[in-house]
C-alpha cells in the first residue's frame, strides 16, 4: 500500500480553522474520485477494491461530481445544525438519551463510555439520528426543535450518503463476482436498519491531560462516511511494527471506511481497520472538533455470516465457526457495549470489535 497524497495536491485548509501541521505522521490512504467511480472507470474501481482489502479506509473526492457537490453542501449545513444542537443545556439533551430503552439513537453525554482498559471516560458528545425515523420507515423519535427544523436537510444528506454507500457496495459486489445487487439488497434505503447520522462534538482537552477521546475500535456496520475538519482521527495500519498515524482531513473529501459487517460477509477478505480519536495535532488541539458521520449497517434481519455465492471469498478454515446473530441484535450489543451506565460486566476488549478477522495482520 502506498500513499496517493502528494503535498502539492492537497487542497487548502478549511477556512477559519488552524492548519493541520505538516510535521506529524499521516495515514497513506488512497484518494478516490467519486466522478470516476460514478462513470464506471475500471482503474478507479480496482483502486477501491485495493483500499478495501489493504486497510479499509480511503478518501473520496466529492468535489468532482454533481452528486458529491450536493452532499458536500448538505454536510456544510449540518455542521451548523450540530453546533446549535450541542449548545442546548445538558439537562435538555439528556431527555433524548434512549439507551435505557435499548436504543443507540439519540443523545450520549461526554463521559458515558470508556476508552481504555483503565476505565477512563470518553471526551465526546454524540447525537445519533435514525435514518428510518427521518425517511418515515419507522415512527418518529422525540427530538430537539433544531433537529425537527432540519429534517428535510437530514433526509437529503442521508439519501446522498446512502447513494455513495450503494455505489461502493455495487462496485465491490462486482469485484467479488457475487450475484447482481447481493450487497446492496442487504442495505436498502427504505428498509428497517440501524443506519444513522451522528453529530459529534469534542471540546479542547486540558493542556496537561490530552489523551484518547474515543477508544480504539472497529466500526460494526458496513460502510462509514465521515466528514470532519480538524484532525484527531487516527488509524493503526496493518503490520507488526505499525504505529498510530493521523488521518488528515481534506477539503472536498469524505473519509470512508468499511466496518465489521463487510469482514463477516467476506470472511476477512475486506478489512475493518482499528481506529481511535485523540486530541487534534498542533494548534488544532485548541479548537472544538465537530464531526458528521453517516453509518450504513445491514438491514435488521440480515444474518452476519460469510456469503457463499462467490469463489473469491475465502472459505471457512477447519475449526472456524460463525456466530449466529442478526444485524439488529449485534449492533445493539456493540453500540451499547461501552456504556458504563448500561453494562454491568463491561469487557473492553470484546467491545472494541467482535470480529477478530478485522484485526489480523496481513502480509
Amino acid at each position: 500500500m502506498q500513499s496517493q497524497i502528494d503535498q502539492k495536491d492537497i487542497p487548502s485548509n478549511f477556512p477559519g480553522i488552524p492548519a493541520f501541521p505538516d510535521d506529524v505522521s499521516t495515514a497513506p490512504l488512497l484518494r478516490l474520485s467519486s466522478g470516476k467511480l460514478l462513470a464506471g472507470d475500471h482503474t478507479e474501481q480496482e483502486r477501491l477494491f485495493q483500499a478495501s482489502t489493504d486497510i479499509g479506509f480511503f478518501y473520496l473526492d466529492l468535489s468532482d461530481s454533481k452528486r458529491g457537490l450536493s452532499l458536500l453542501g448538505d454536510a456544510d449545513n449540518l455542521f451548523q445544525v450540530g453546533k446549535r444542537l450541542f449548545e442546548l443545556s445538558l439537562e435538555e439533551k439528556k431527555q433524548y438519551d434512549f439507551s435505557a430503552q435499548n436504543s443507540y439513537f439519540g443523545y450520549k453525554a461526554q463521559g458515558a463510555m470508556v476508552v481504555d482498559k483503565q476505565g477512563n471516560p470518553d471526551r465526546n458528545e454524540f447525537y445519533n439520528v435514525s435514518k428510518d425515523d427521518i425517511l418515515g420507515v419507522s415512527d418518529p423519535l422525540p427530538a430537539p426543535e433544531t433537529l425537527h427544523k432540519s429534517r428535510a436537510r437530514l433526509e437529503s444528506f442521508m439519501q446522498g450518503s446512502h447513494a455513495i454507500v450503494t455505489l461502493i457496495l455495487d462496485i465491490l459486489n462486482d469485484k467479488l463476482a457475487l450475484p447482481k445487487n447481493t450487497l446492496s439488497n442487504m442495505h436498502r434505503l427504505r428498509t428497517v436498519s440501524g443506519d444513522q447520522v451522528r453529530f459529534i462534538k469534542a471540546p479542547p482537552q486540558p493542556l496537561d491531560d490530552r489523551r484518547t477521546a474515543l477508544g480504539q475500535h472497529t466500526d460494526f456496520g458496513s460502510v462509514t462516511v465521515l466528514f470532519n475538519r480538524l484532525g484527531g482521527l487516527q488509524v493503526l495500519p496493518p503490520g507488526a511494527d505499525a504505529e498510530w498515524v493521523y488521518v488528515r482531513p481534506l477539503p472536498g473529501h469524505a473519509i470512508v471506511n468499511l466496518g465489521d459487517a463487510m469482514v463477516k460477509f467476506t470472511n476477512g477478505l475486506f478489512r475493518s481497520n482499528i481506529h481511535r480519536v485523540v486530541a487534534p495535532p498542533g494548534l488544532q488541539a485548541e479548537s472544538t472538533r465537530y464531526s458528521l458521520v453517516y453509518f450504513a449497517r445491514p438491514e435488521d434481519s440480515v444474518m452476519l455470516r460469510r456469503l457463499e455465492e462467490s469463489d473469491r471469498i475465502p472459505v471457512m478454515e477447519d475449526g472456524q465457526t460463525e456466530e449466529v446473530i442478526n444485524s439488529k441484535d449485534w449492533i445493539i450489543r456493540r453500540a451499547l457495549g461501552r456504556r458504563v451506565d448500561r453494562v454491568d460486566d463491561l469487557d473492553y476488549e470484546k467491545s472494541a470489535g467482535t470480529e477478530q478477522l478485522s484485526r489480523r495482520i496481513k502480509a
